[in-house]
């Protein structure tokens, strides 16, 4: 194994026989700043192998009283007043980076994160979260950090707290994306369209008729897959008996995350309905269980819209959360791959109009195919690894 590493690098020079050192932050805010940041971890290791990879919470770098507040205080209004959190979202999208509140944000952990920086010696920063990615450019415009901070958007709009003239780098969901930060000065060379990455998984053929077989579906009736976790338990529970009571069969794919209440609640349903409804609790598969499905009825979080775009698979979005996931669901909307409900009484009219009309979903299928550029994970690493070659050999010339 050694020697293999040997032969690779020996023609590459004595900068380039360094080991690939990179370090990724992300954060807990919502599961969408993880998986996009070990999606890039994945690409990494597909590309470089034997690179040194660290991947690290925002959080961890807090007090611990402040980090649980944190994220108790944005998960409570997410789930409880999202209306508030939209109010929030929407009046602080145009604070500028020398905004009272960003100031003091971008000094959050800066002697902790500079520390740990220089104790591992990266040749580049990856940042999935907004906030640390601010605080690290605001160290590289000072001059103080000496890293390459390369920052992952992952929505399909951009908030001012994403906006920093410090990052060397973004990496953009989309053209729409691009232009906003064009618009807020950011330089147009600074950002590449890649997409949002998502794991390699996604991007990959399955056999669609094993998949069929193992989940016990007929391939000649459509599937609509519900990602009910997202939801509370009796909103899923009415979807459901919407789906289980239809007059064109139909089948259903209901995943239910960590909600082991809502499973055991659907037994009786999924046991007695003529429609076929399959339940799942946490899965890790969700990418085969897109590659069957016509539609996917879900929330509008940026990976989540990612991955099933990826899998070329509609969405019919249920009230998305006021502020990035609304924006998000316009995205999908304006890309004709994909409706959205803000009432339980909108879905079941959206649901009668796509169970009638199934013609609407090949259409909105076929506009999924080519909403996103493809290839995500793999474009965002190698505008990473293109950015790491050329500052040493920067470095080796100059």
């Amino acid at each position: 194994m050694v020697l293999k590493f040997l032969m690779k690098y020996a023609e590459r020079g004595d900068t380039e026989l360094k080991q690939l050192r990179i370090l990724v932050f992300s954060a807990g805010f919502g599961n969408g700043h993880f998986r996009a940041a070990e999606a890039v971890i994945e690409g990494i290791r597909i590309k470089e192998p034997y690179a040194e990879i660290n991947h690290l919470d925002f959080g961890d770098f807090l007090s611990k009283r402040l980090n649980t507040m944190a994220k108790r205080l944005y998960m409570e209004m997410i789930k409880h007043t999202p209306r508030l959190w939209g109010k929030f979202y929407y009046k602080t999208a145009k604070l500028q980076p020398k905004s009272i509140m960003q100031r003091f944000l971008n000094q959050l952990g800066r002697s902790d994160f500079l520390n740990y920086i220089k104790g591992f010696e990266p040749d580049l920063i990856v940042c999935t979260f907004p906030t640390i990615s601010s605080i690290l450019a605001q160290l590289r415009l000072e001059r103080i950090l000496l890293v390459p901070v390369i920052t992952v958007i992952t929505d399909y709009a951009v908030h001012s707290l994403w906006v920093h003239p410090g990052v060397d780098r973004y990496m953009v969901a989309c053209e729409e994306v691009k232009e906003s930060l064009v618009s807020w000065g950011i330089e147009a060379q600074s950002v590449r369209v890649t997409g949002i990455p998502v794991s390699p998984k996604f991007e990959r053929v399955k056999d669609r008729g094993h998949i069929l077989l193992k989940l016990g579906l007929s391939p000649d009736l459509p599937t609509f897959l519900v990602m009910g976790g997202v939801y509370e338990g009796e909103i899923v529970k009415r979807i459901c008996k919407r789906l289980a009571d239809s007059k064109v069969p139909i089948q259903s794919l209901i995943v239910c995350g960590k909600n082991e209440k809502l499973y055991h609640s659907l037994e009786d349903l999924s046991a007695q309905t003529p429609n076929l409804i399959v339940r799942f609790g946490y899965v890790d598969n969700v990418e085969e269980l897109m590659e069957v499905s016509n539609l996917i009825i879900t929330k509008a979080g940026g990976l989540t819209v990612t991955e099933a775009l990826t899998k070329h698979l509609p969405l019919c979005i249920f009230k998305p959360i006021p502020g990035q996931e609304v924006e998000n669901a316009l995205f999908v909307q304006r890309k004709g791959a994909g409706l959205f409900a803000g009432t339980e009484e909108e879905l079941e009219q959206l649901l009668d109009r796509l169970l009638s009309y199934p013609e609407d979903i090949e259409r909105m299928q076929e506009k999924a195919t080519f909403a996103l550029p493809g290839r995500s994970a793999e474009r965002t690493v190698d505008e990473l690894l293109q950015l790491v070659s050329h500052l040493r050999m920067k470095q080796k010339t100059g």
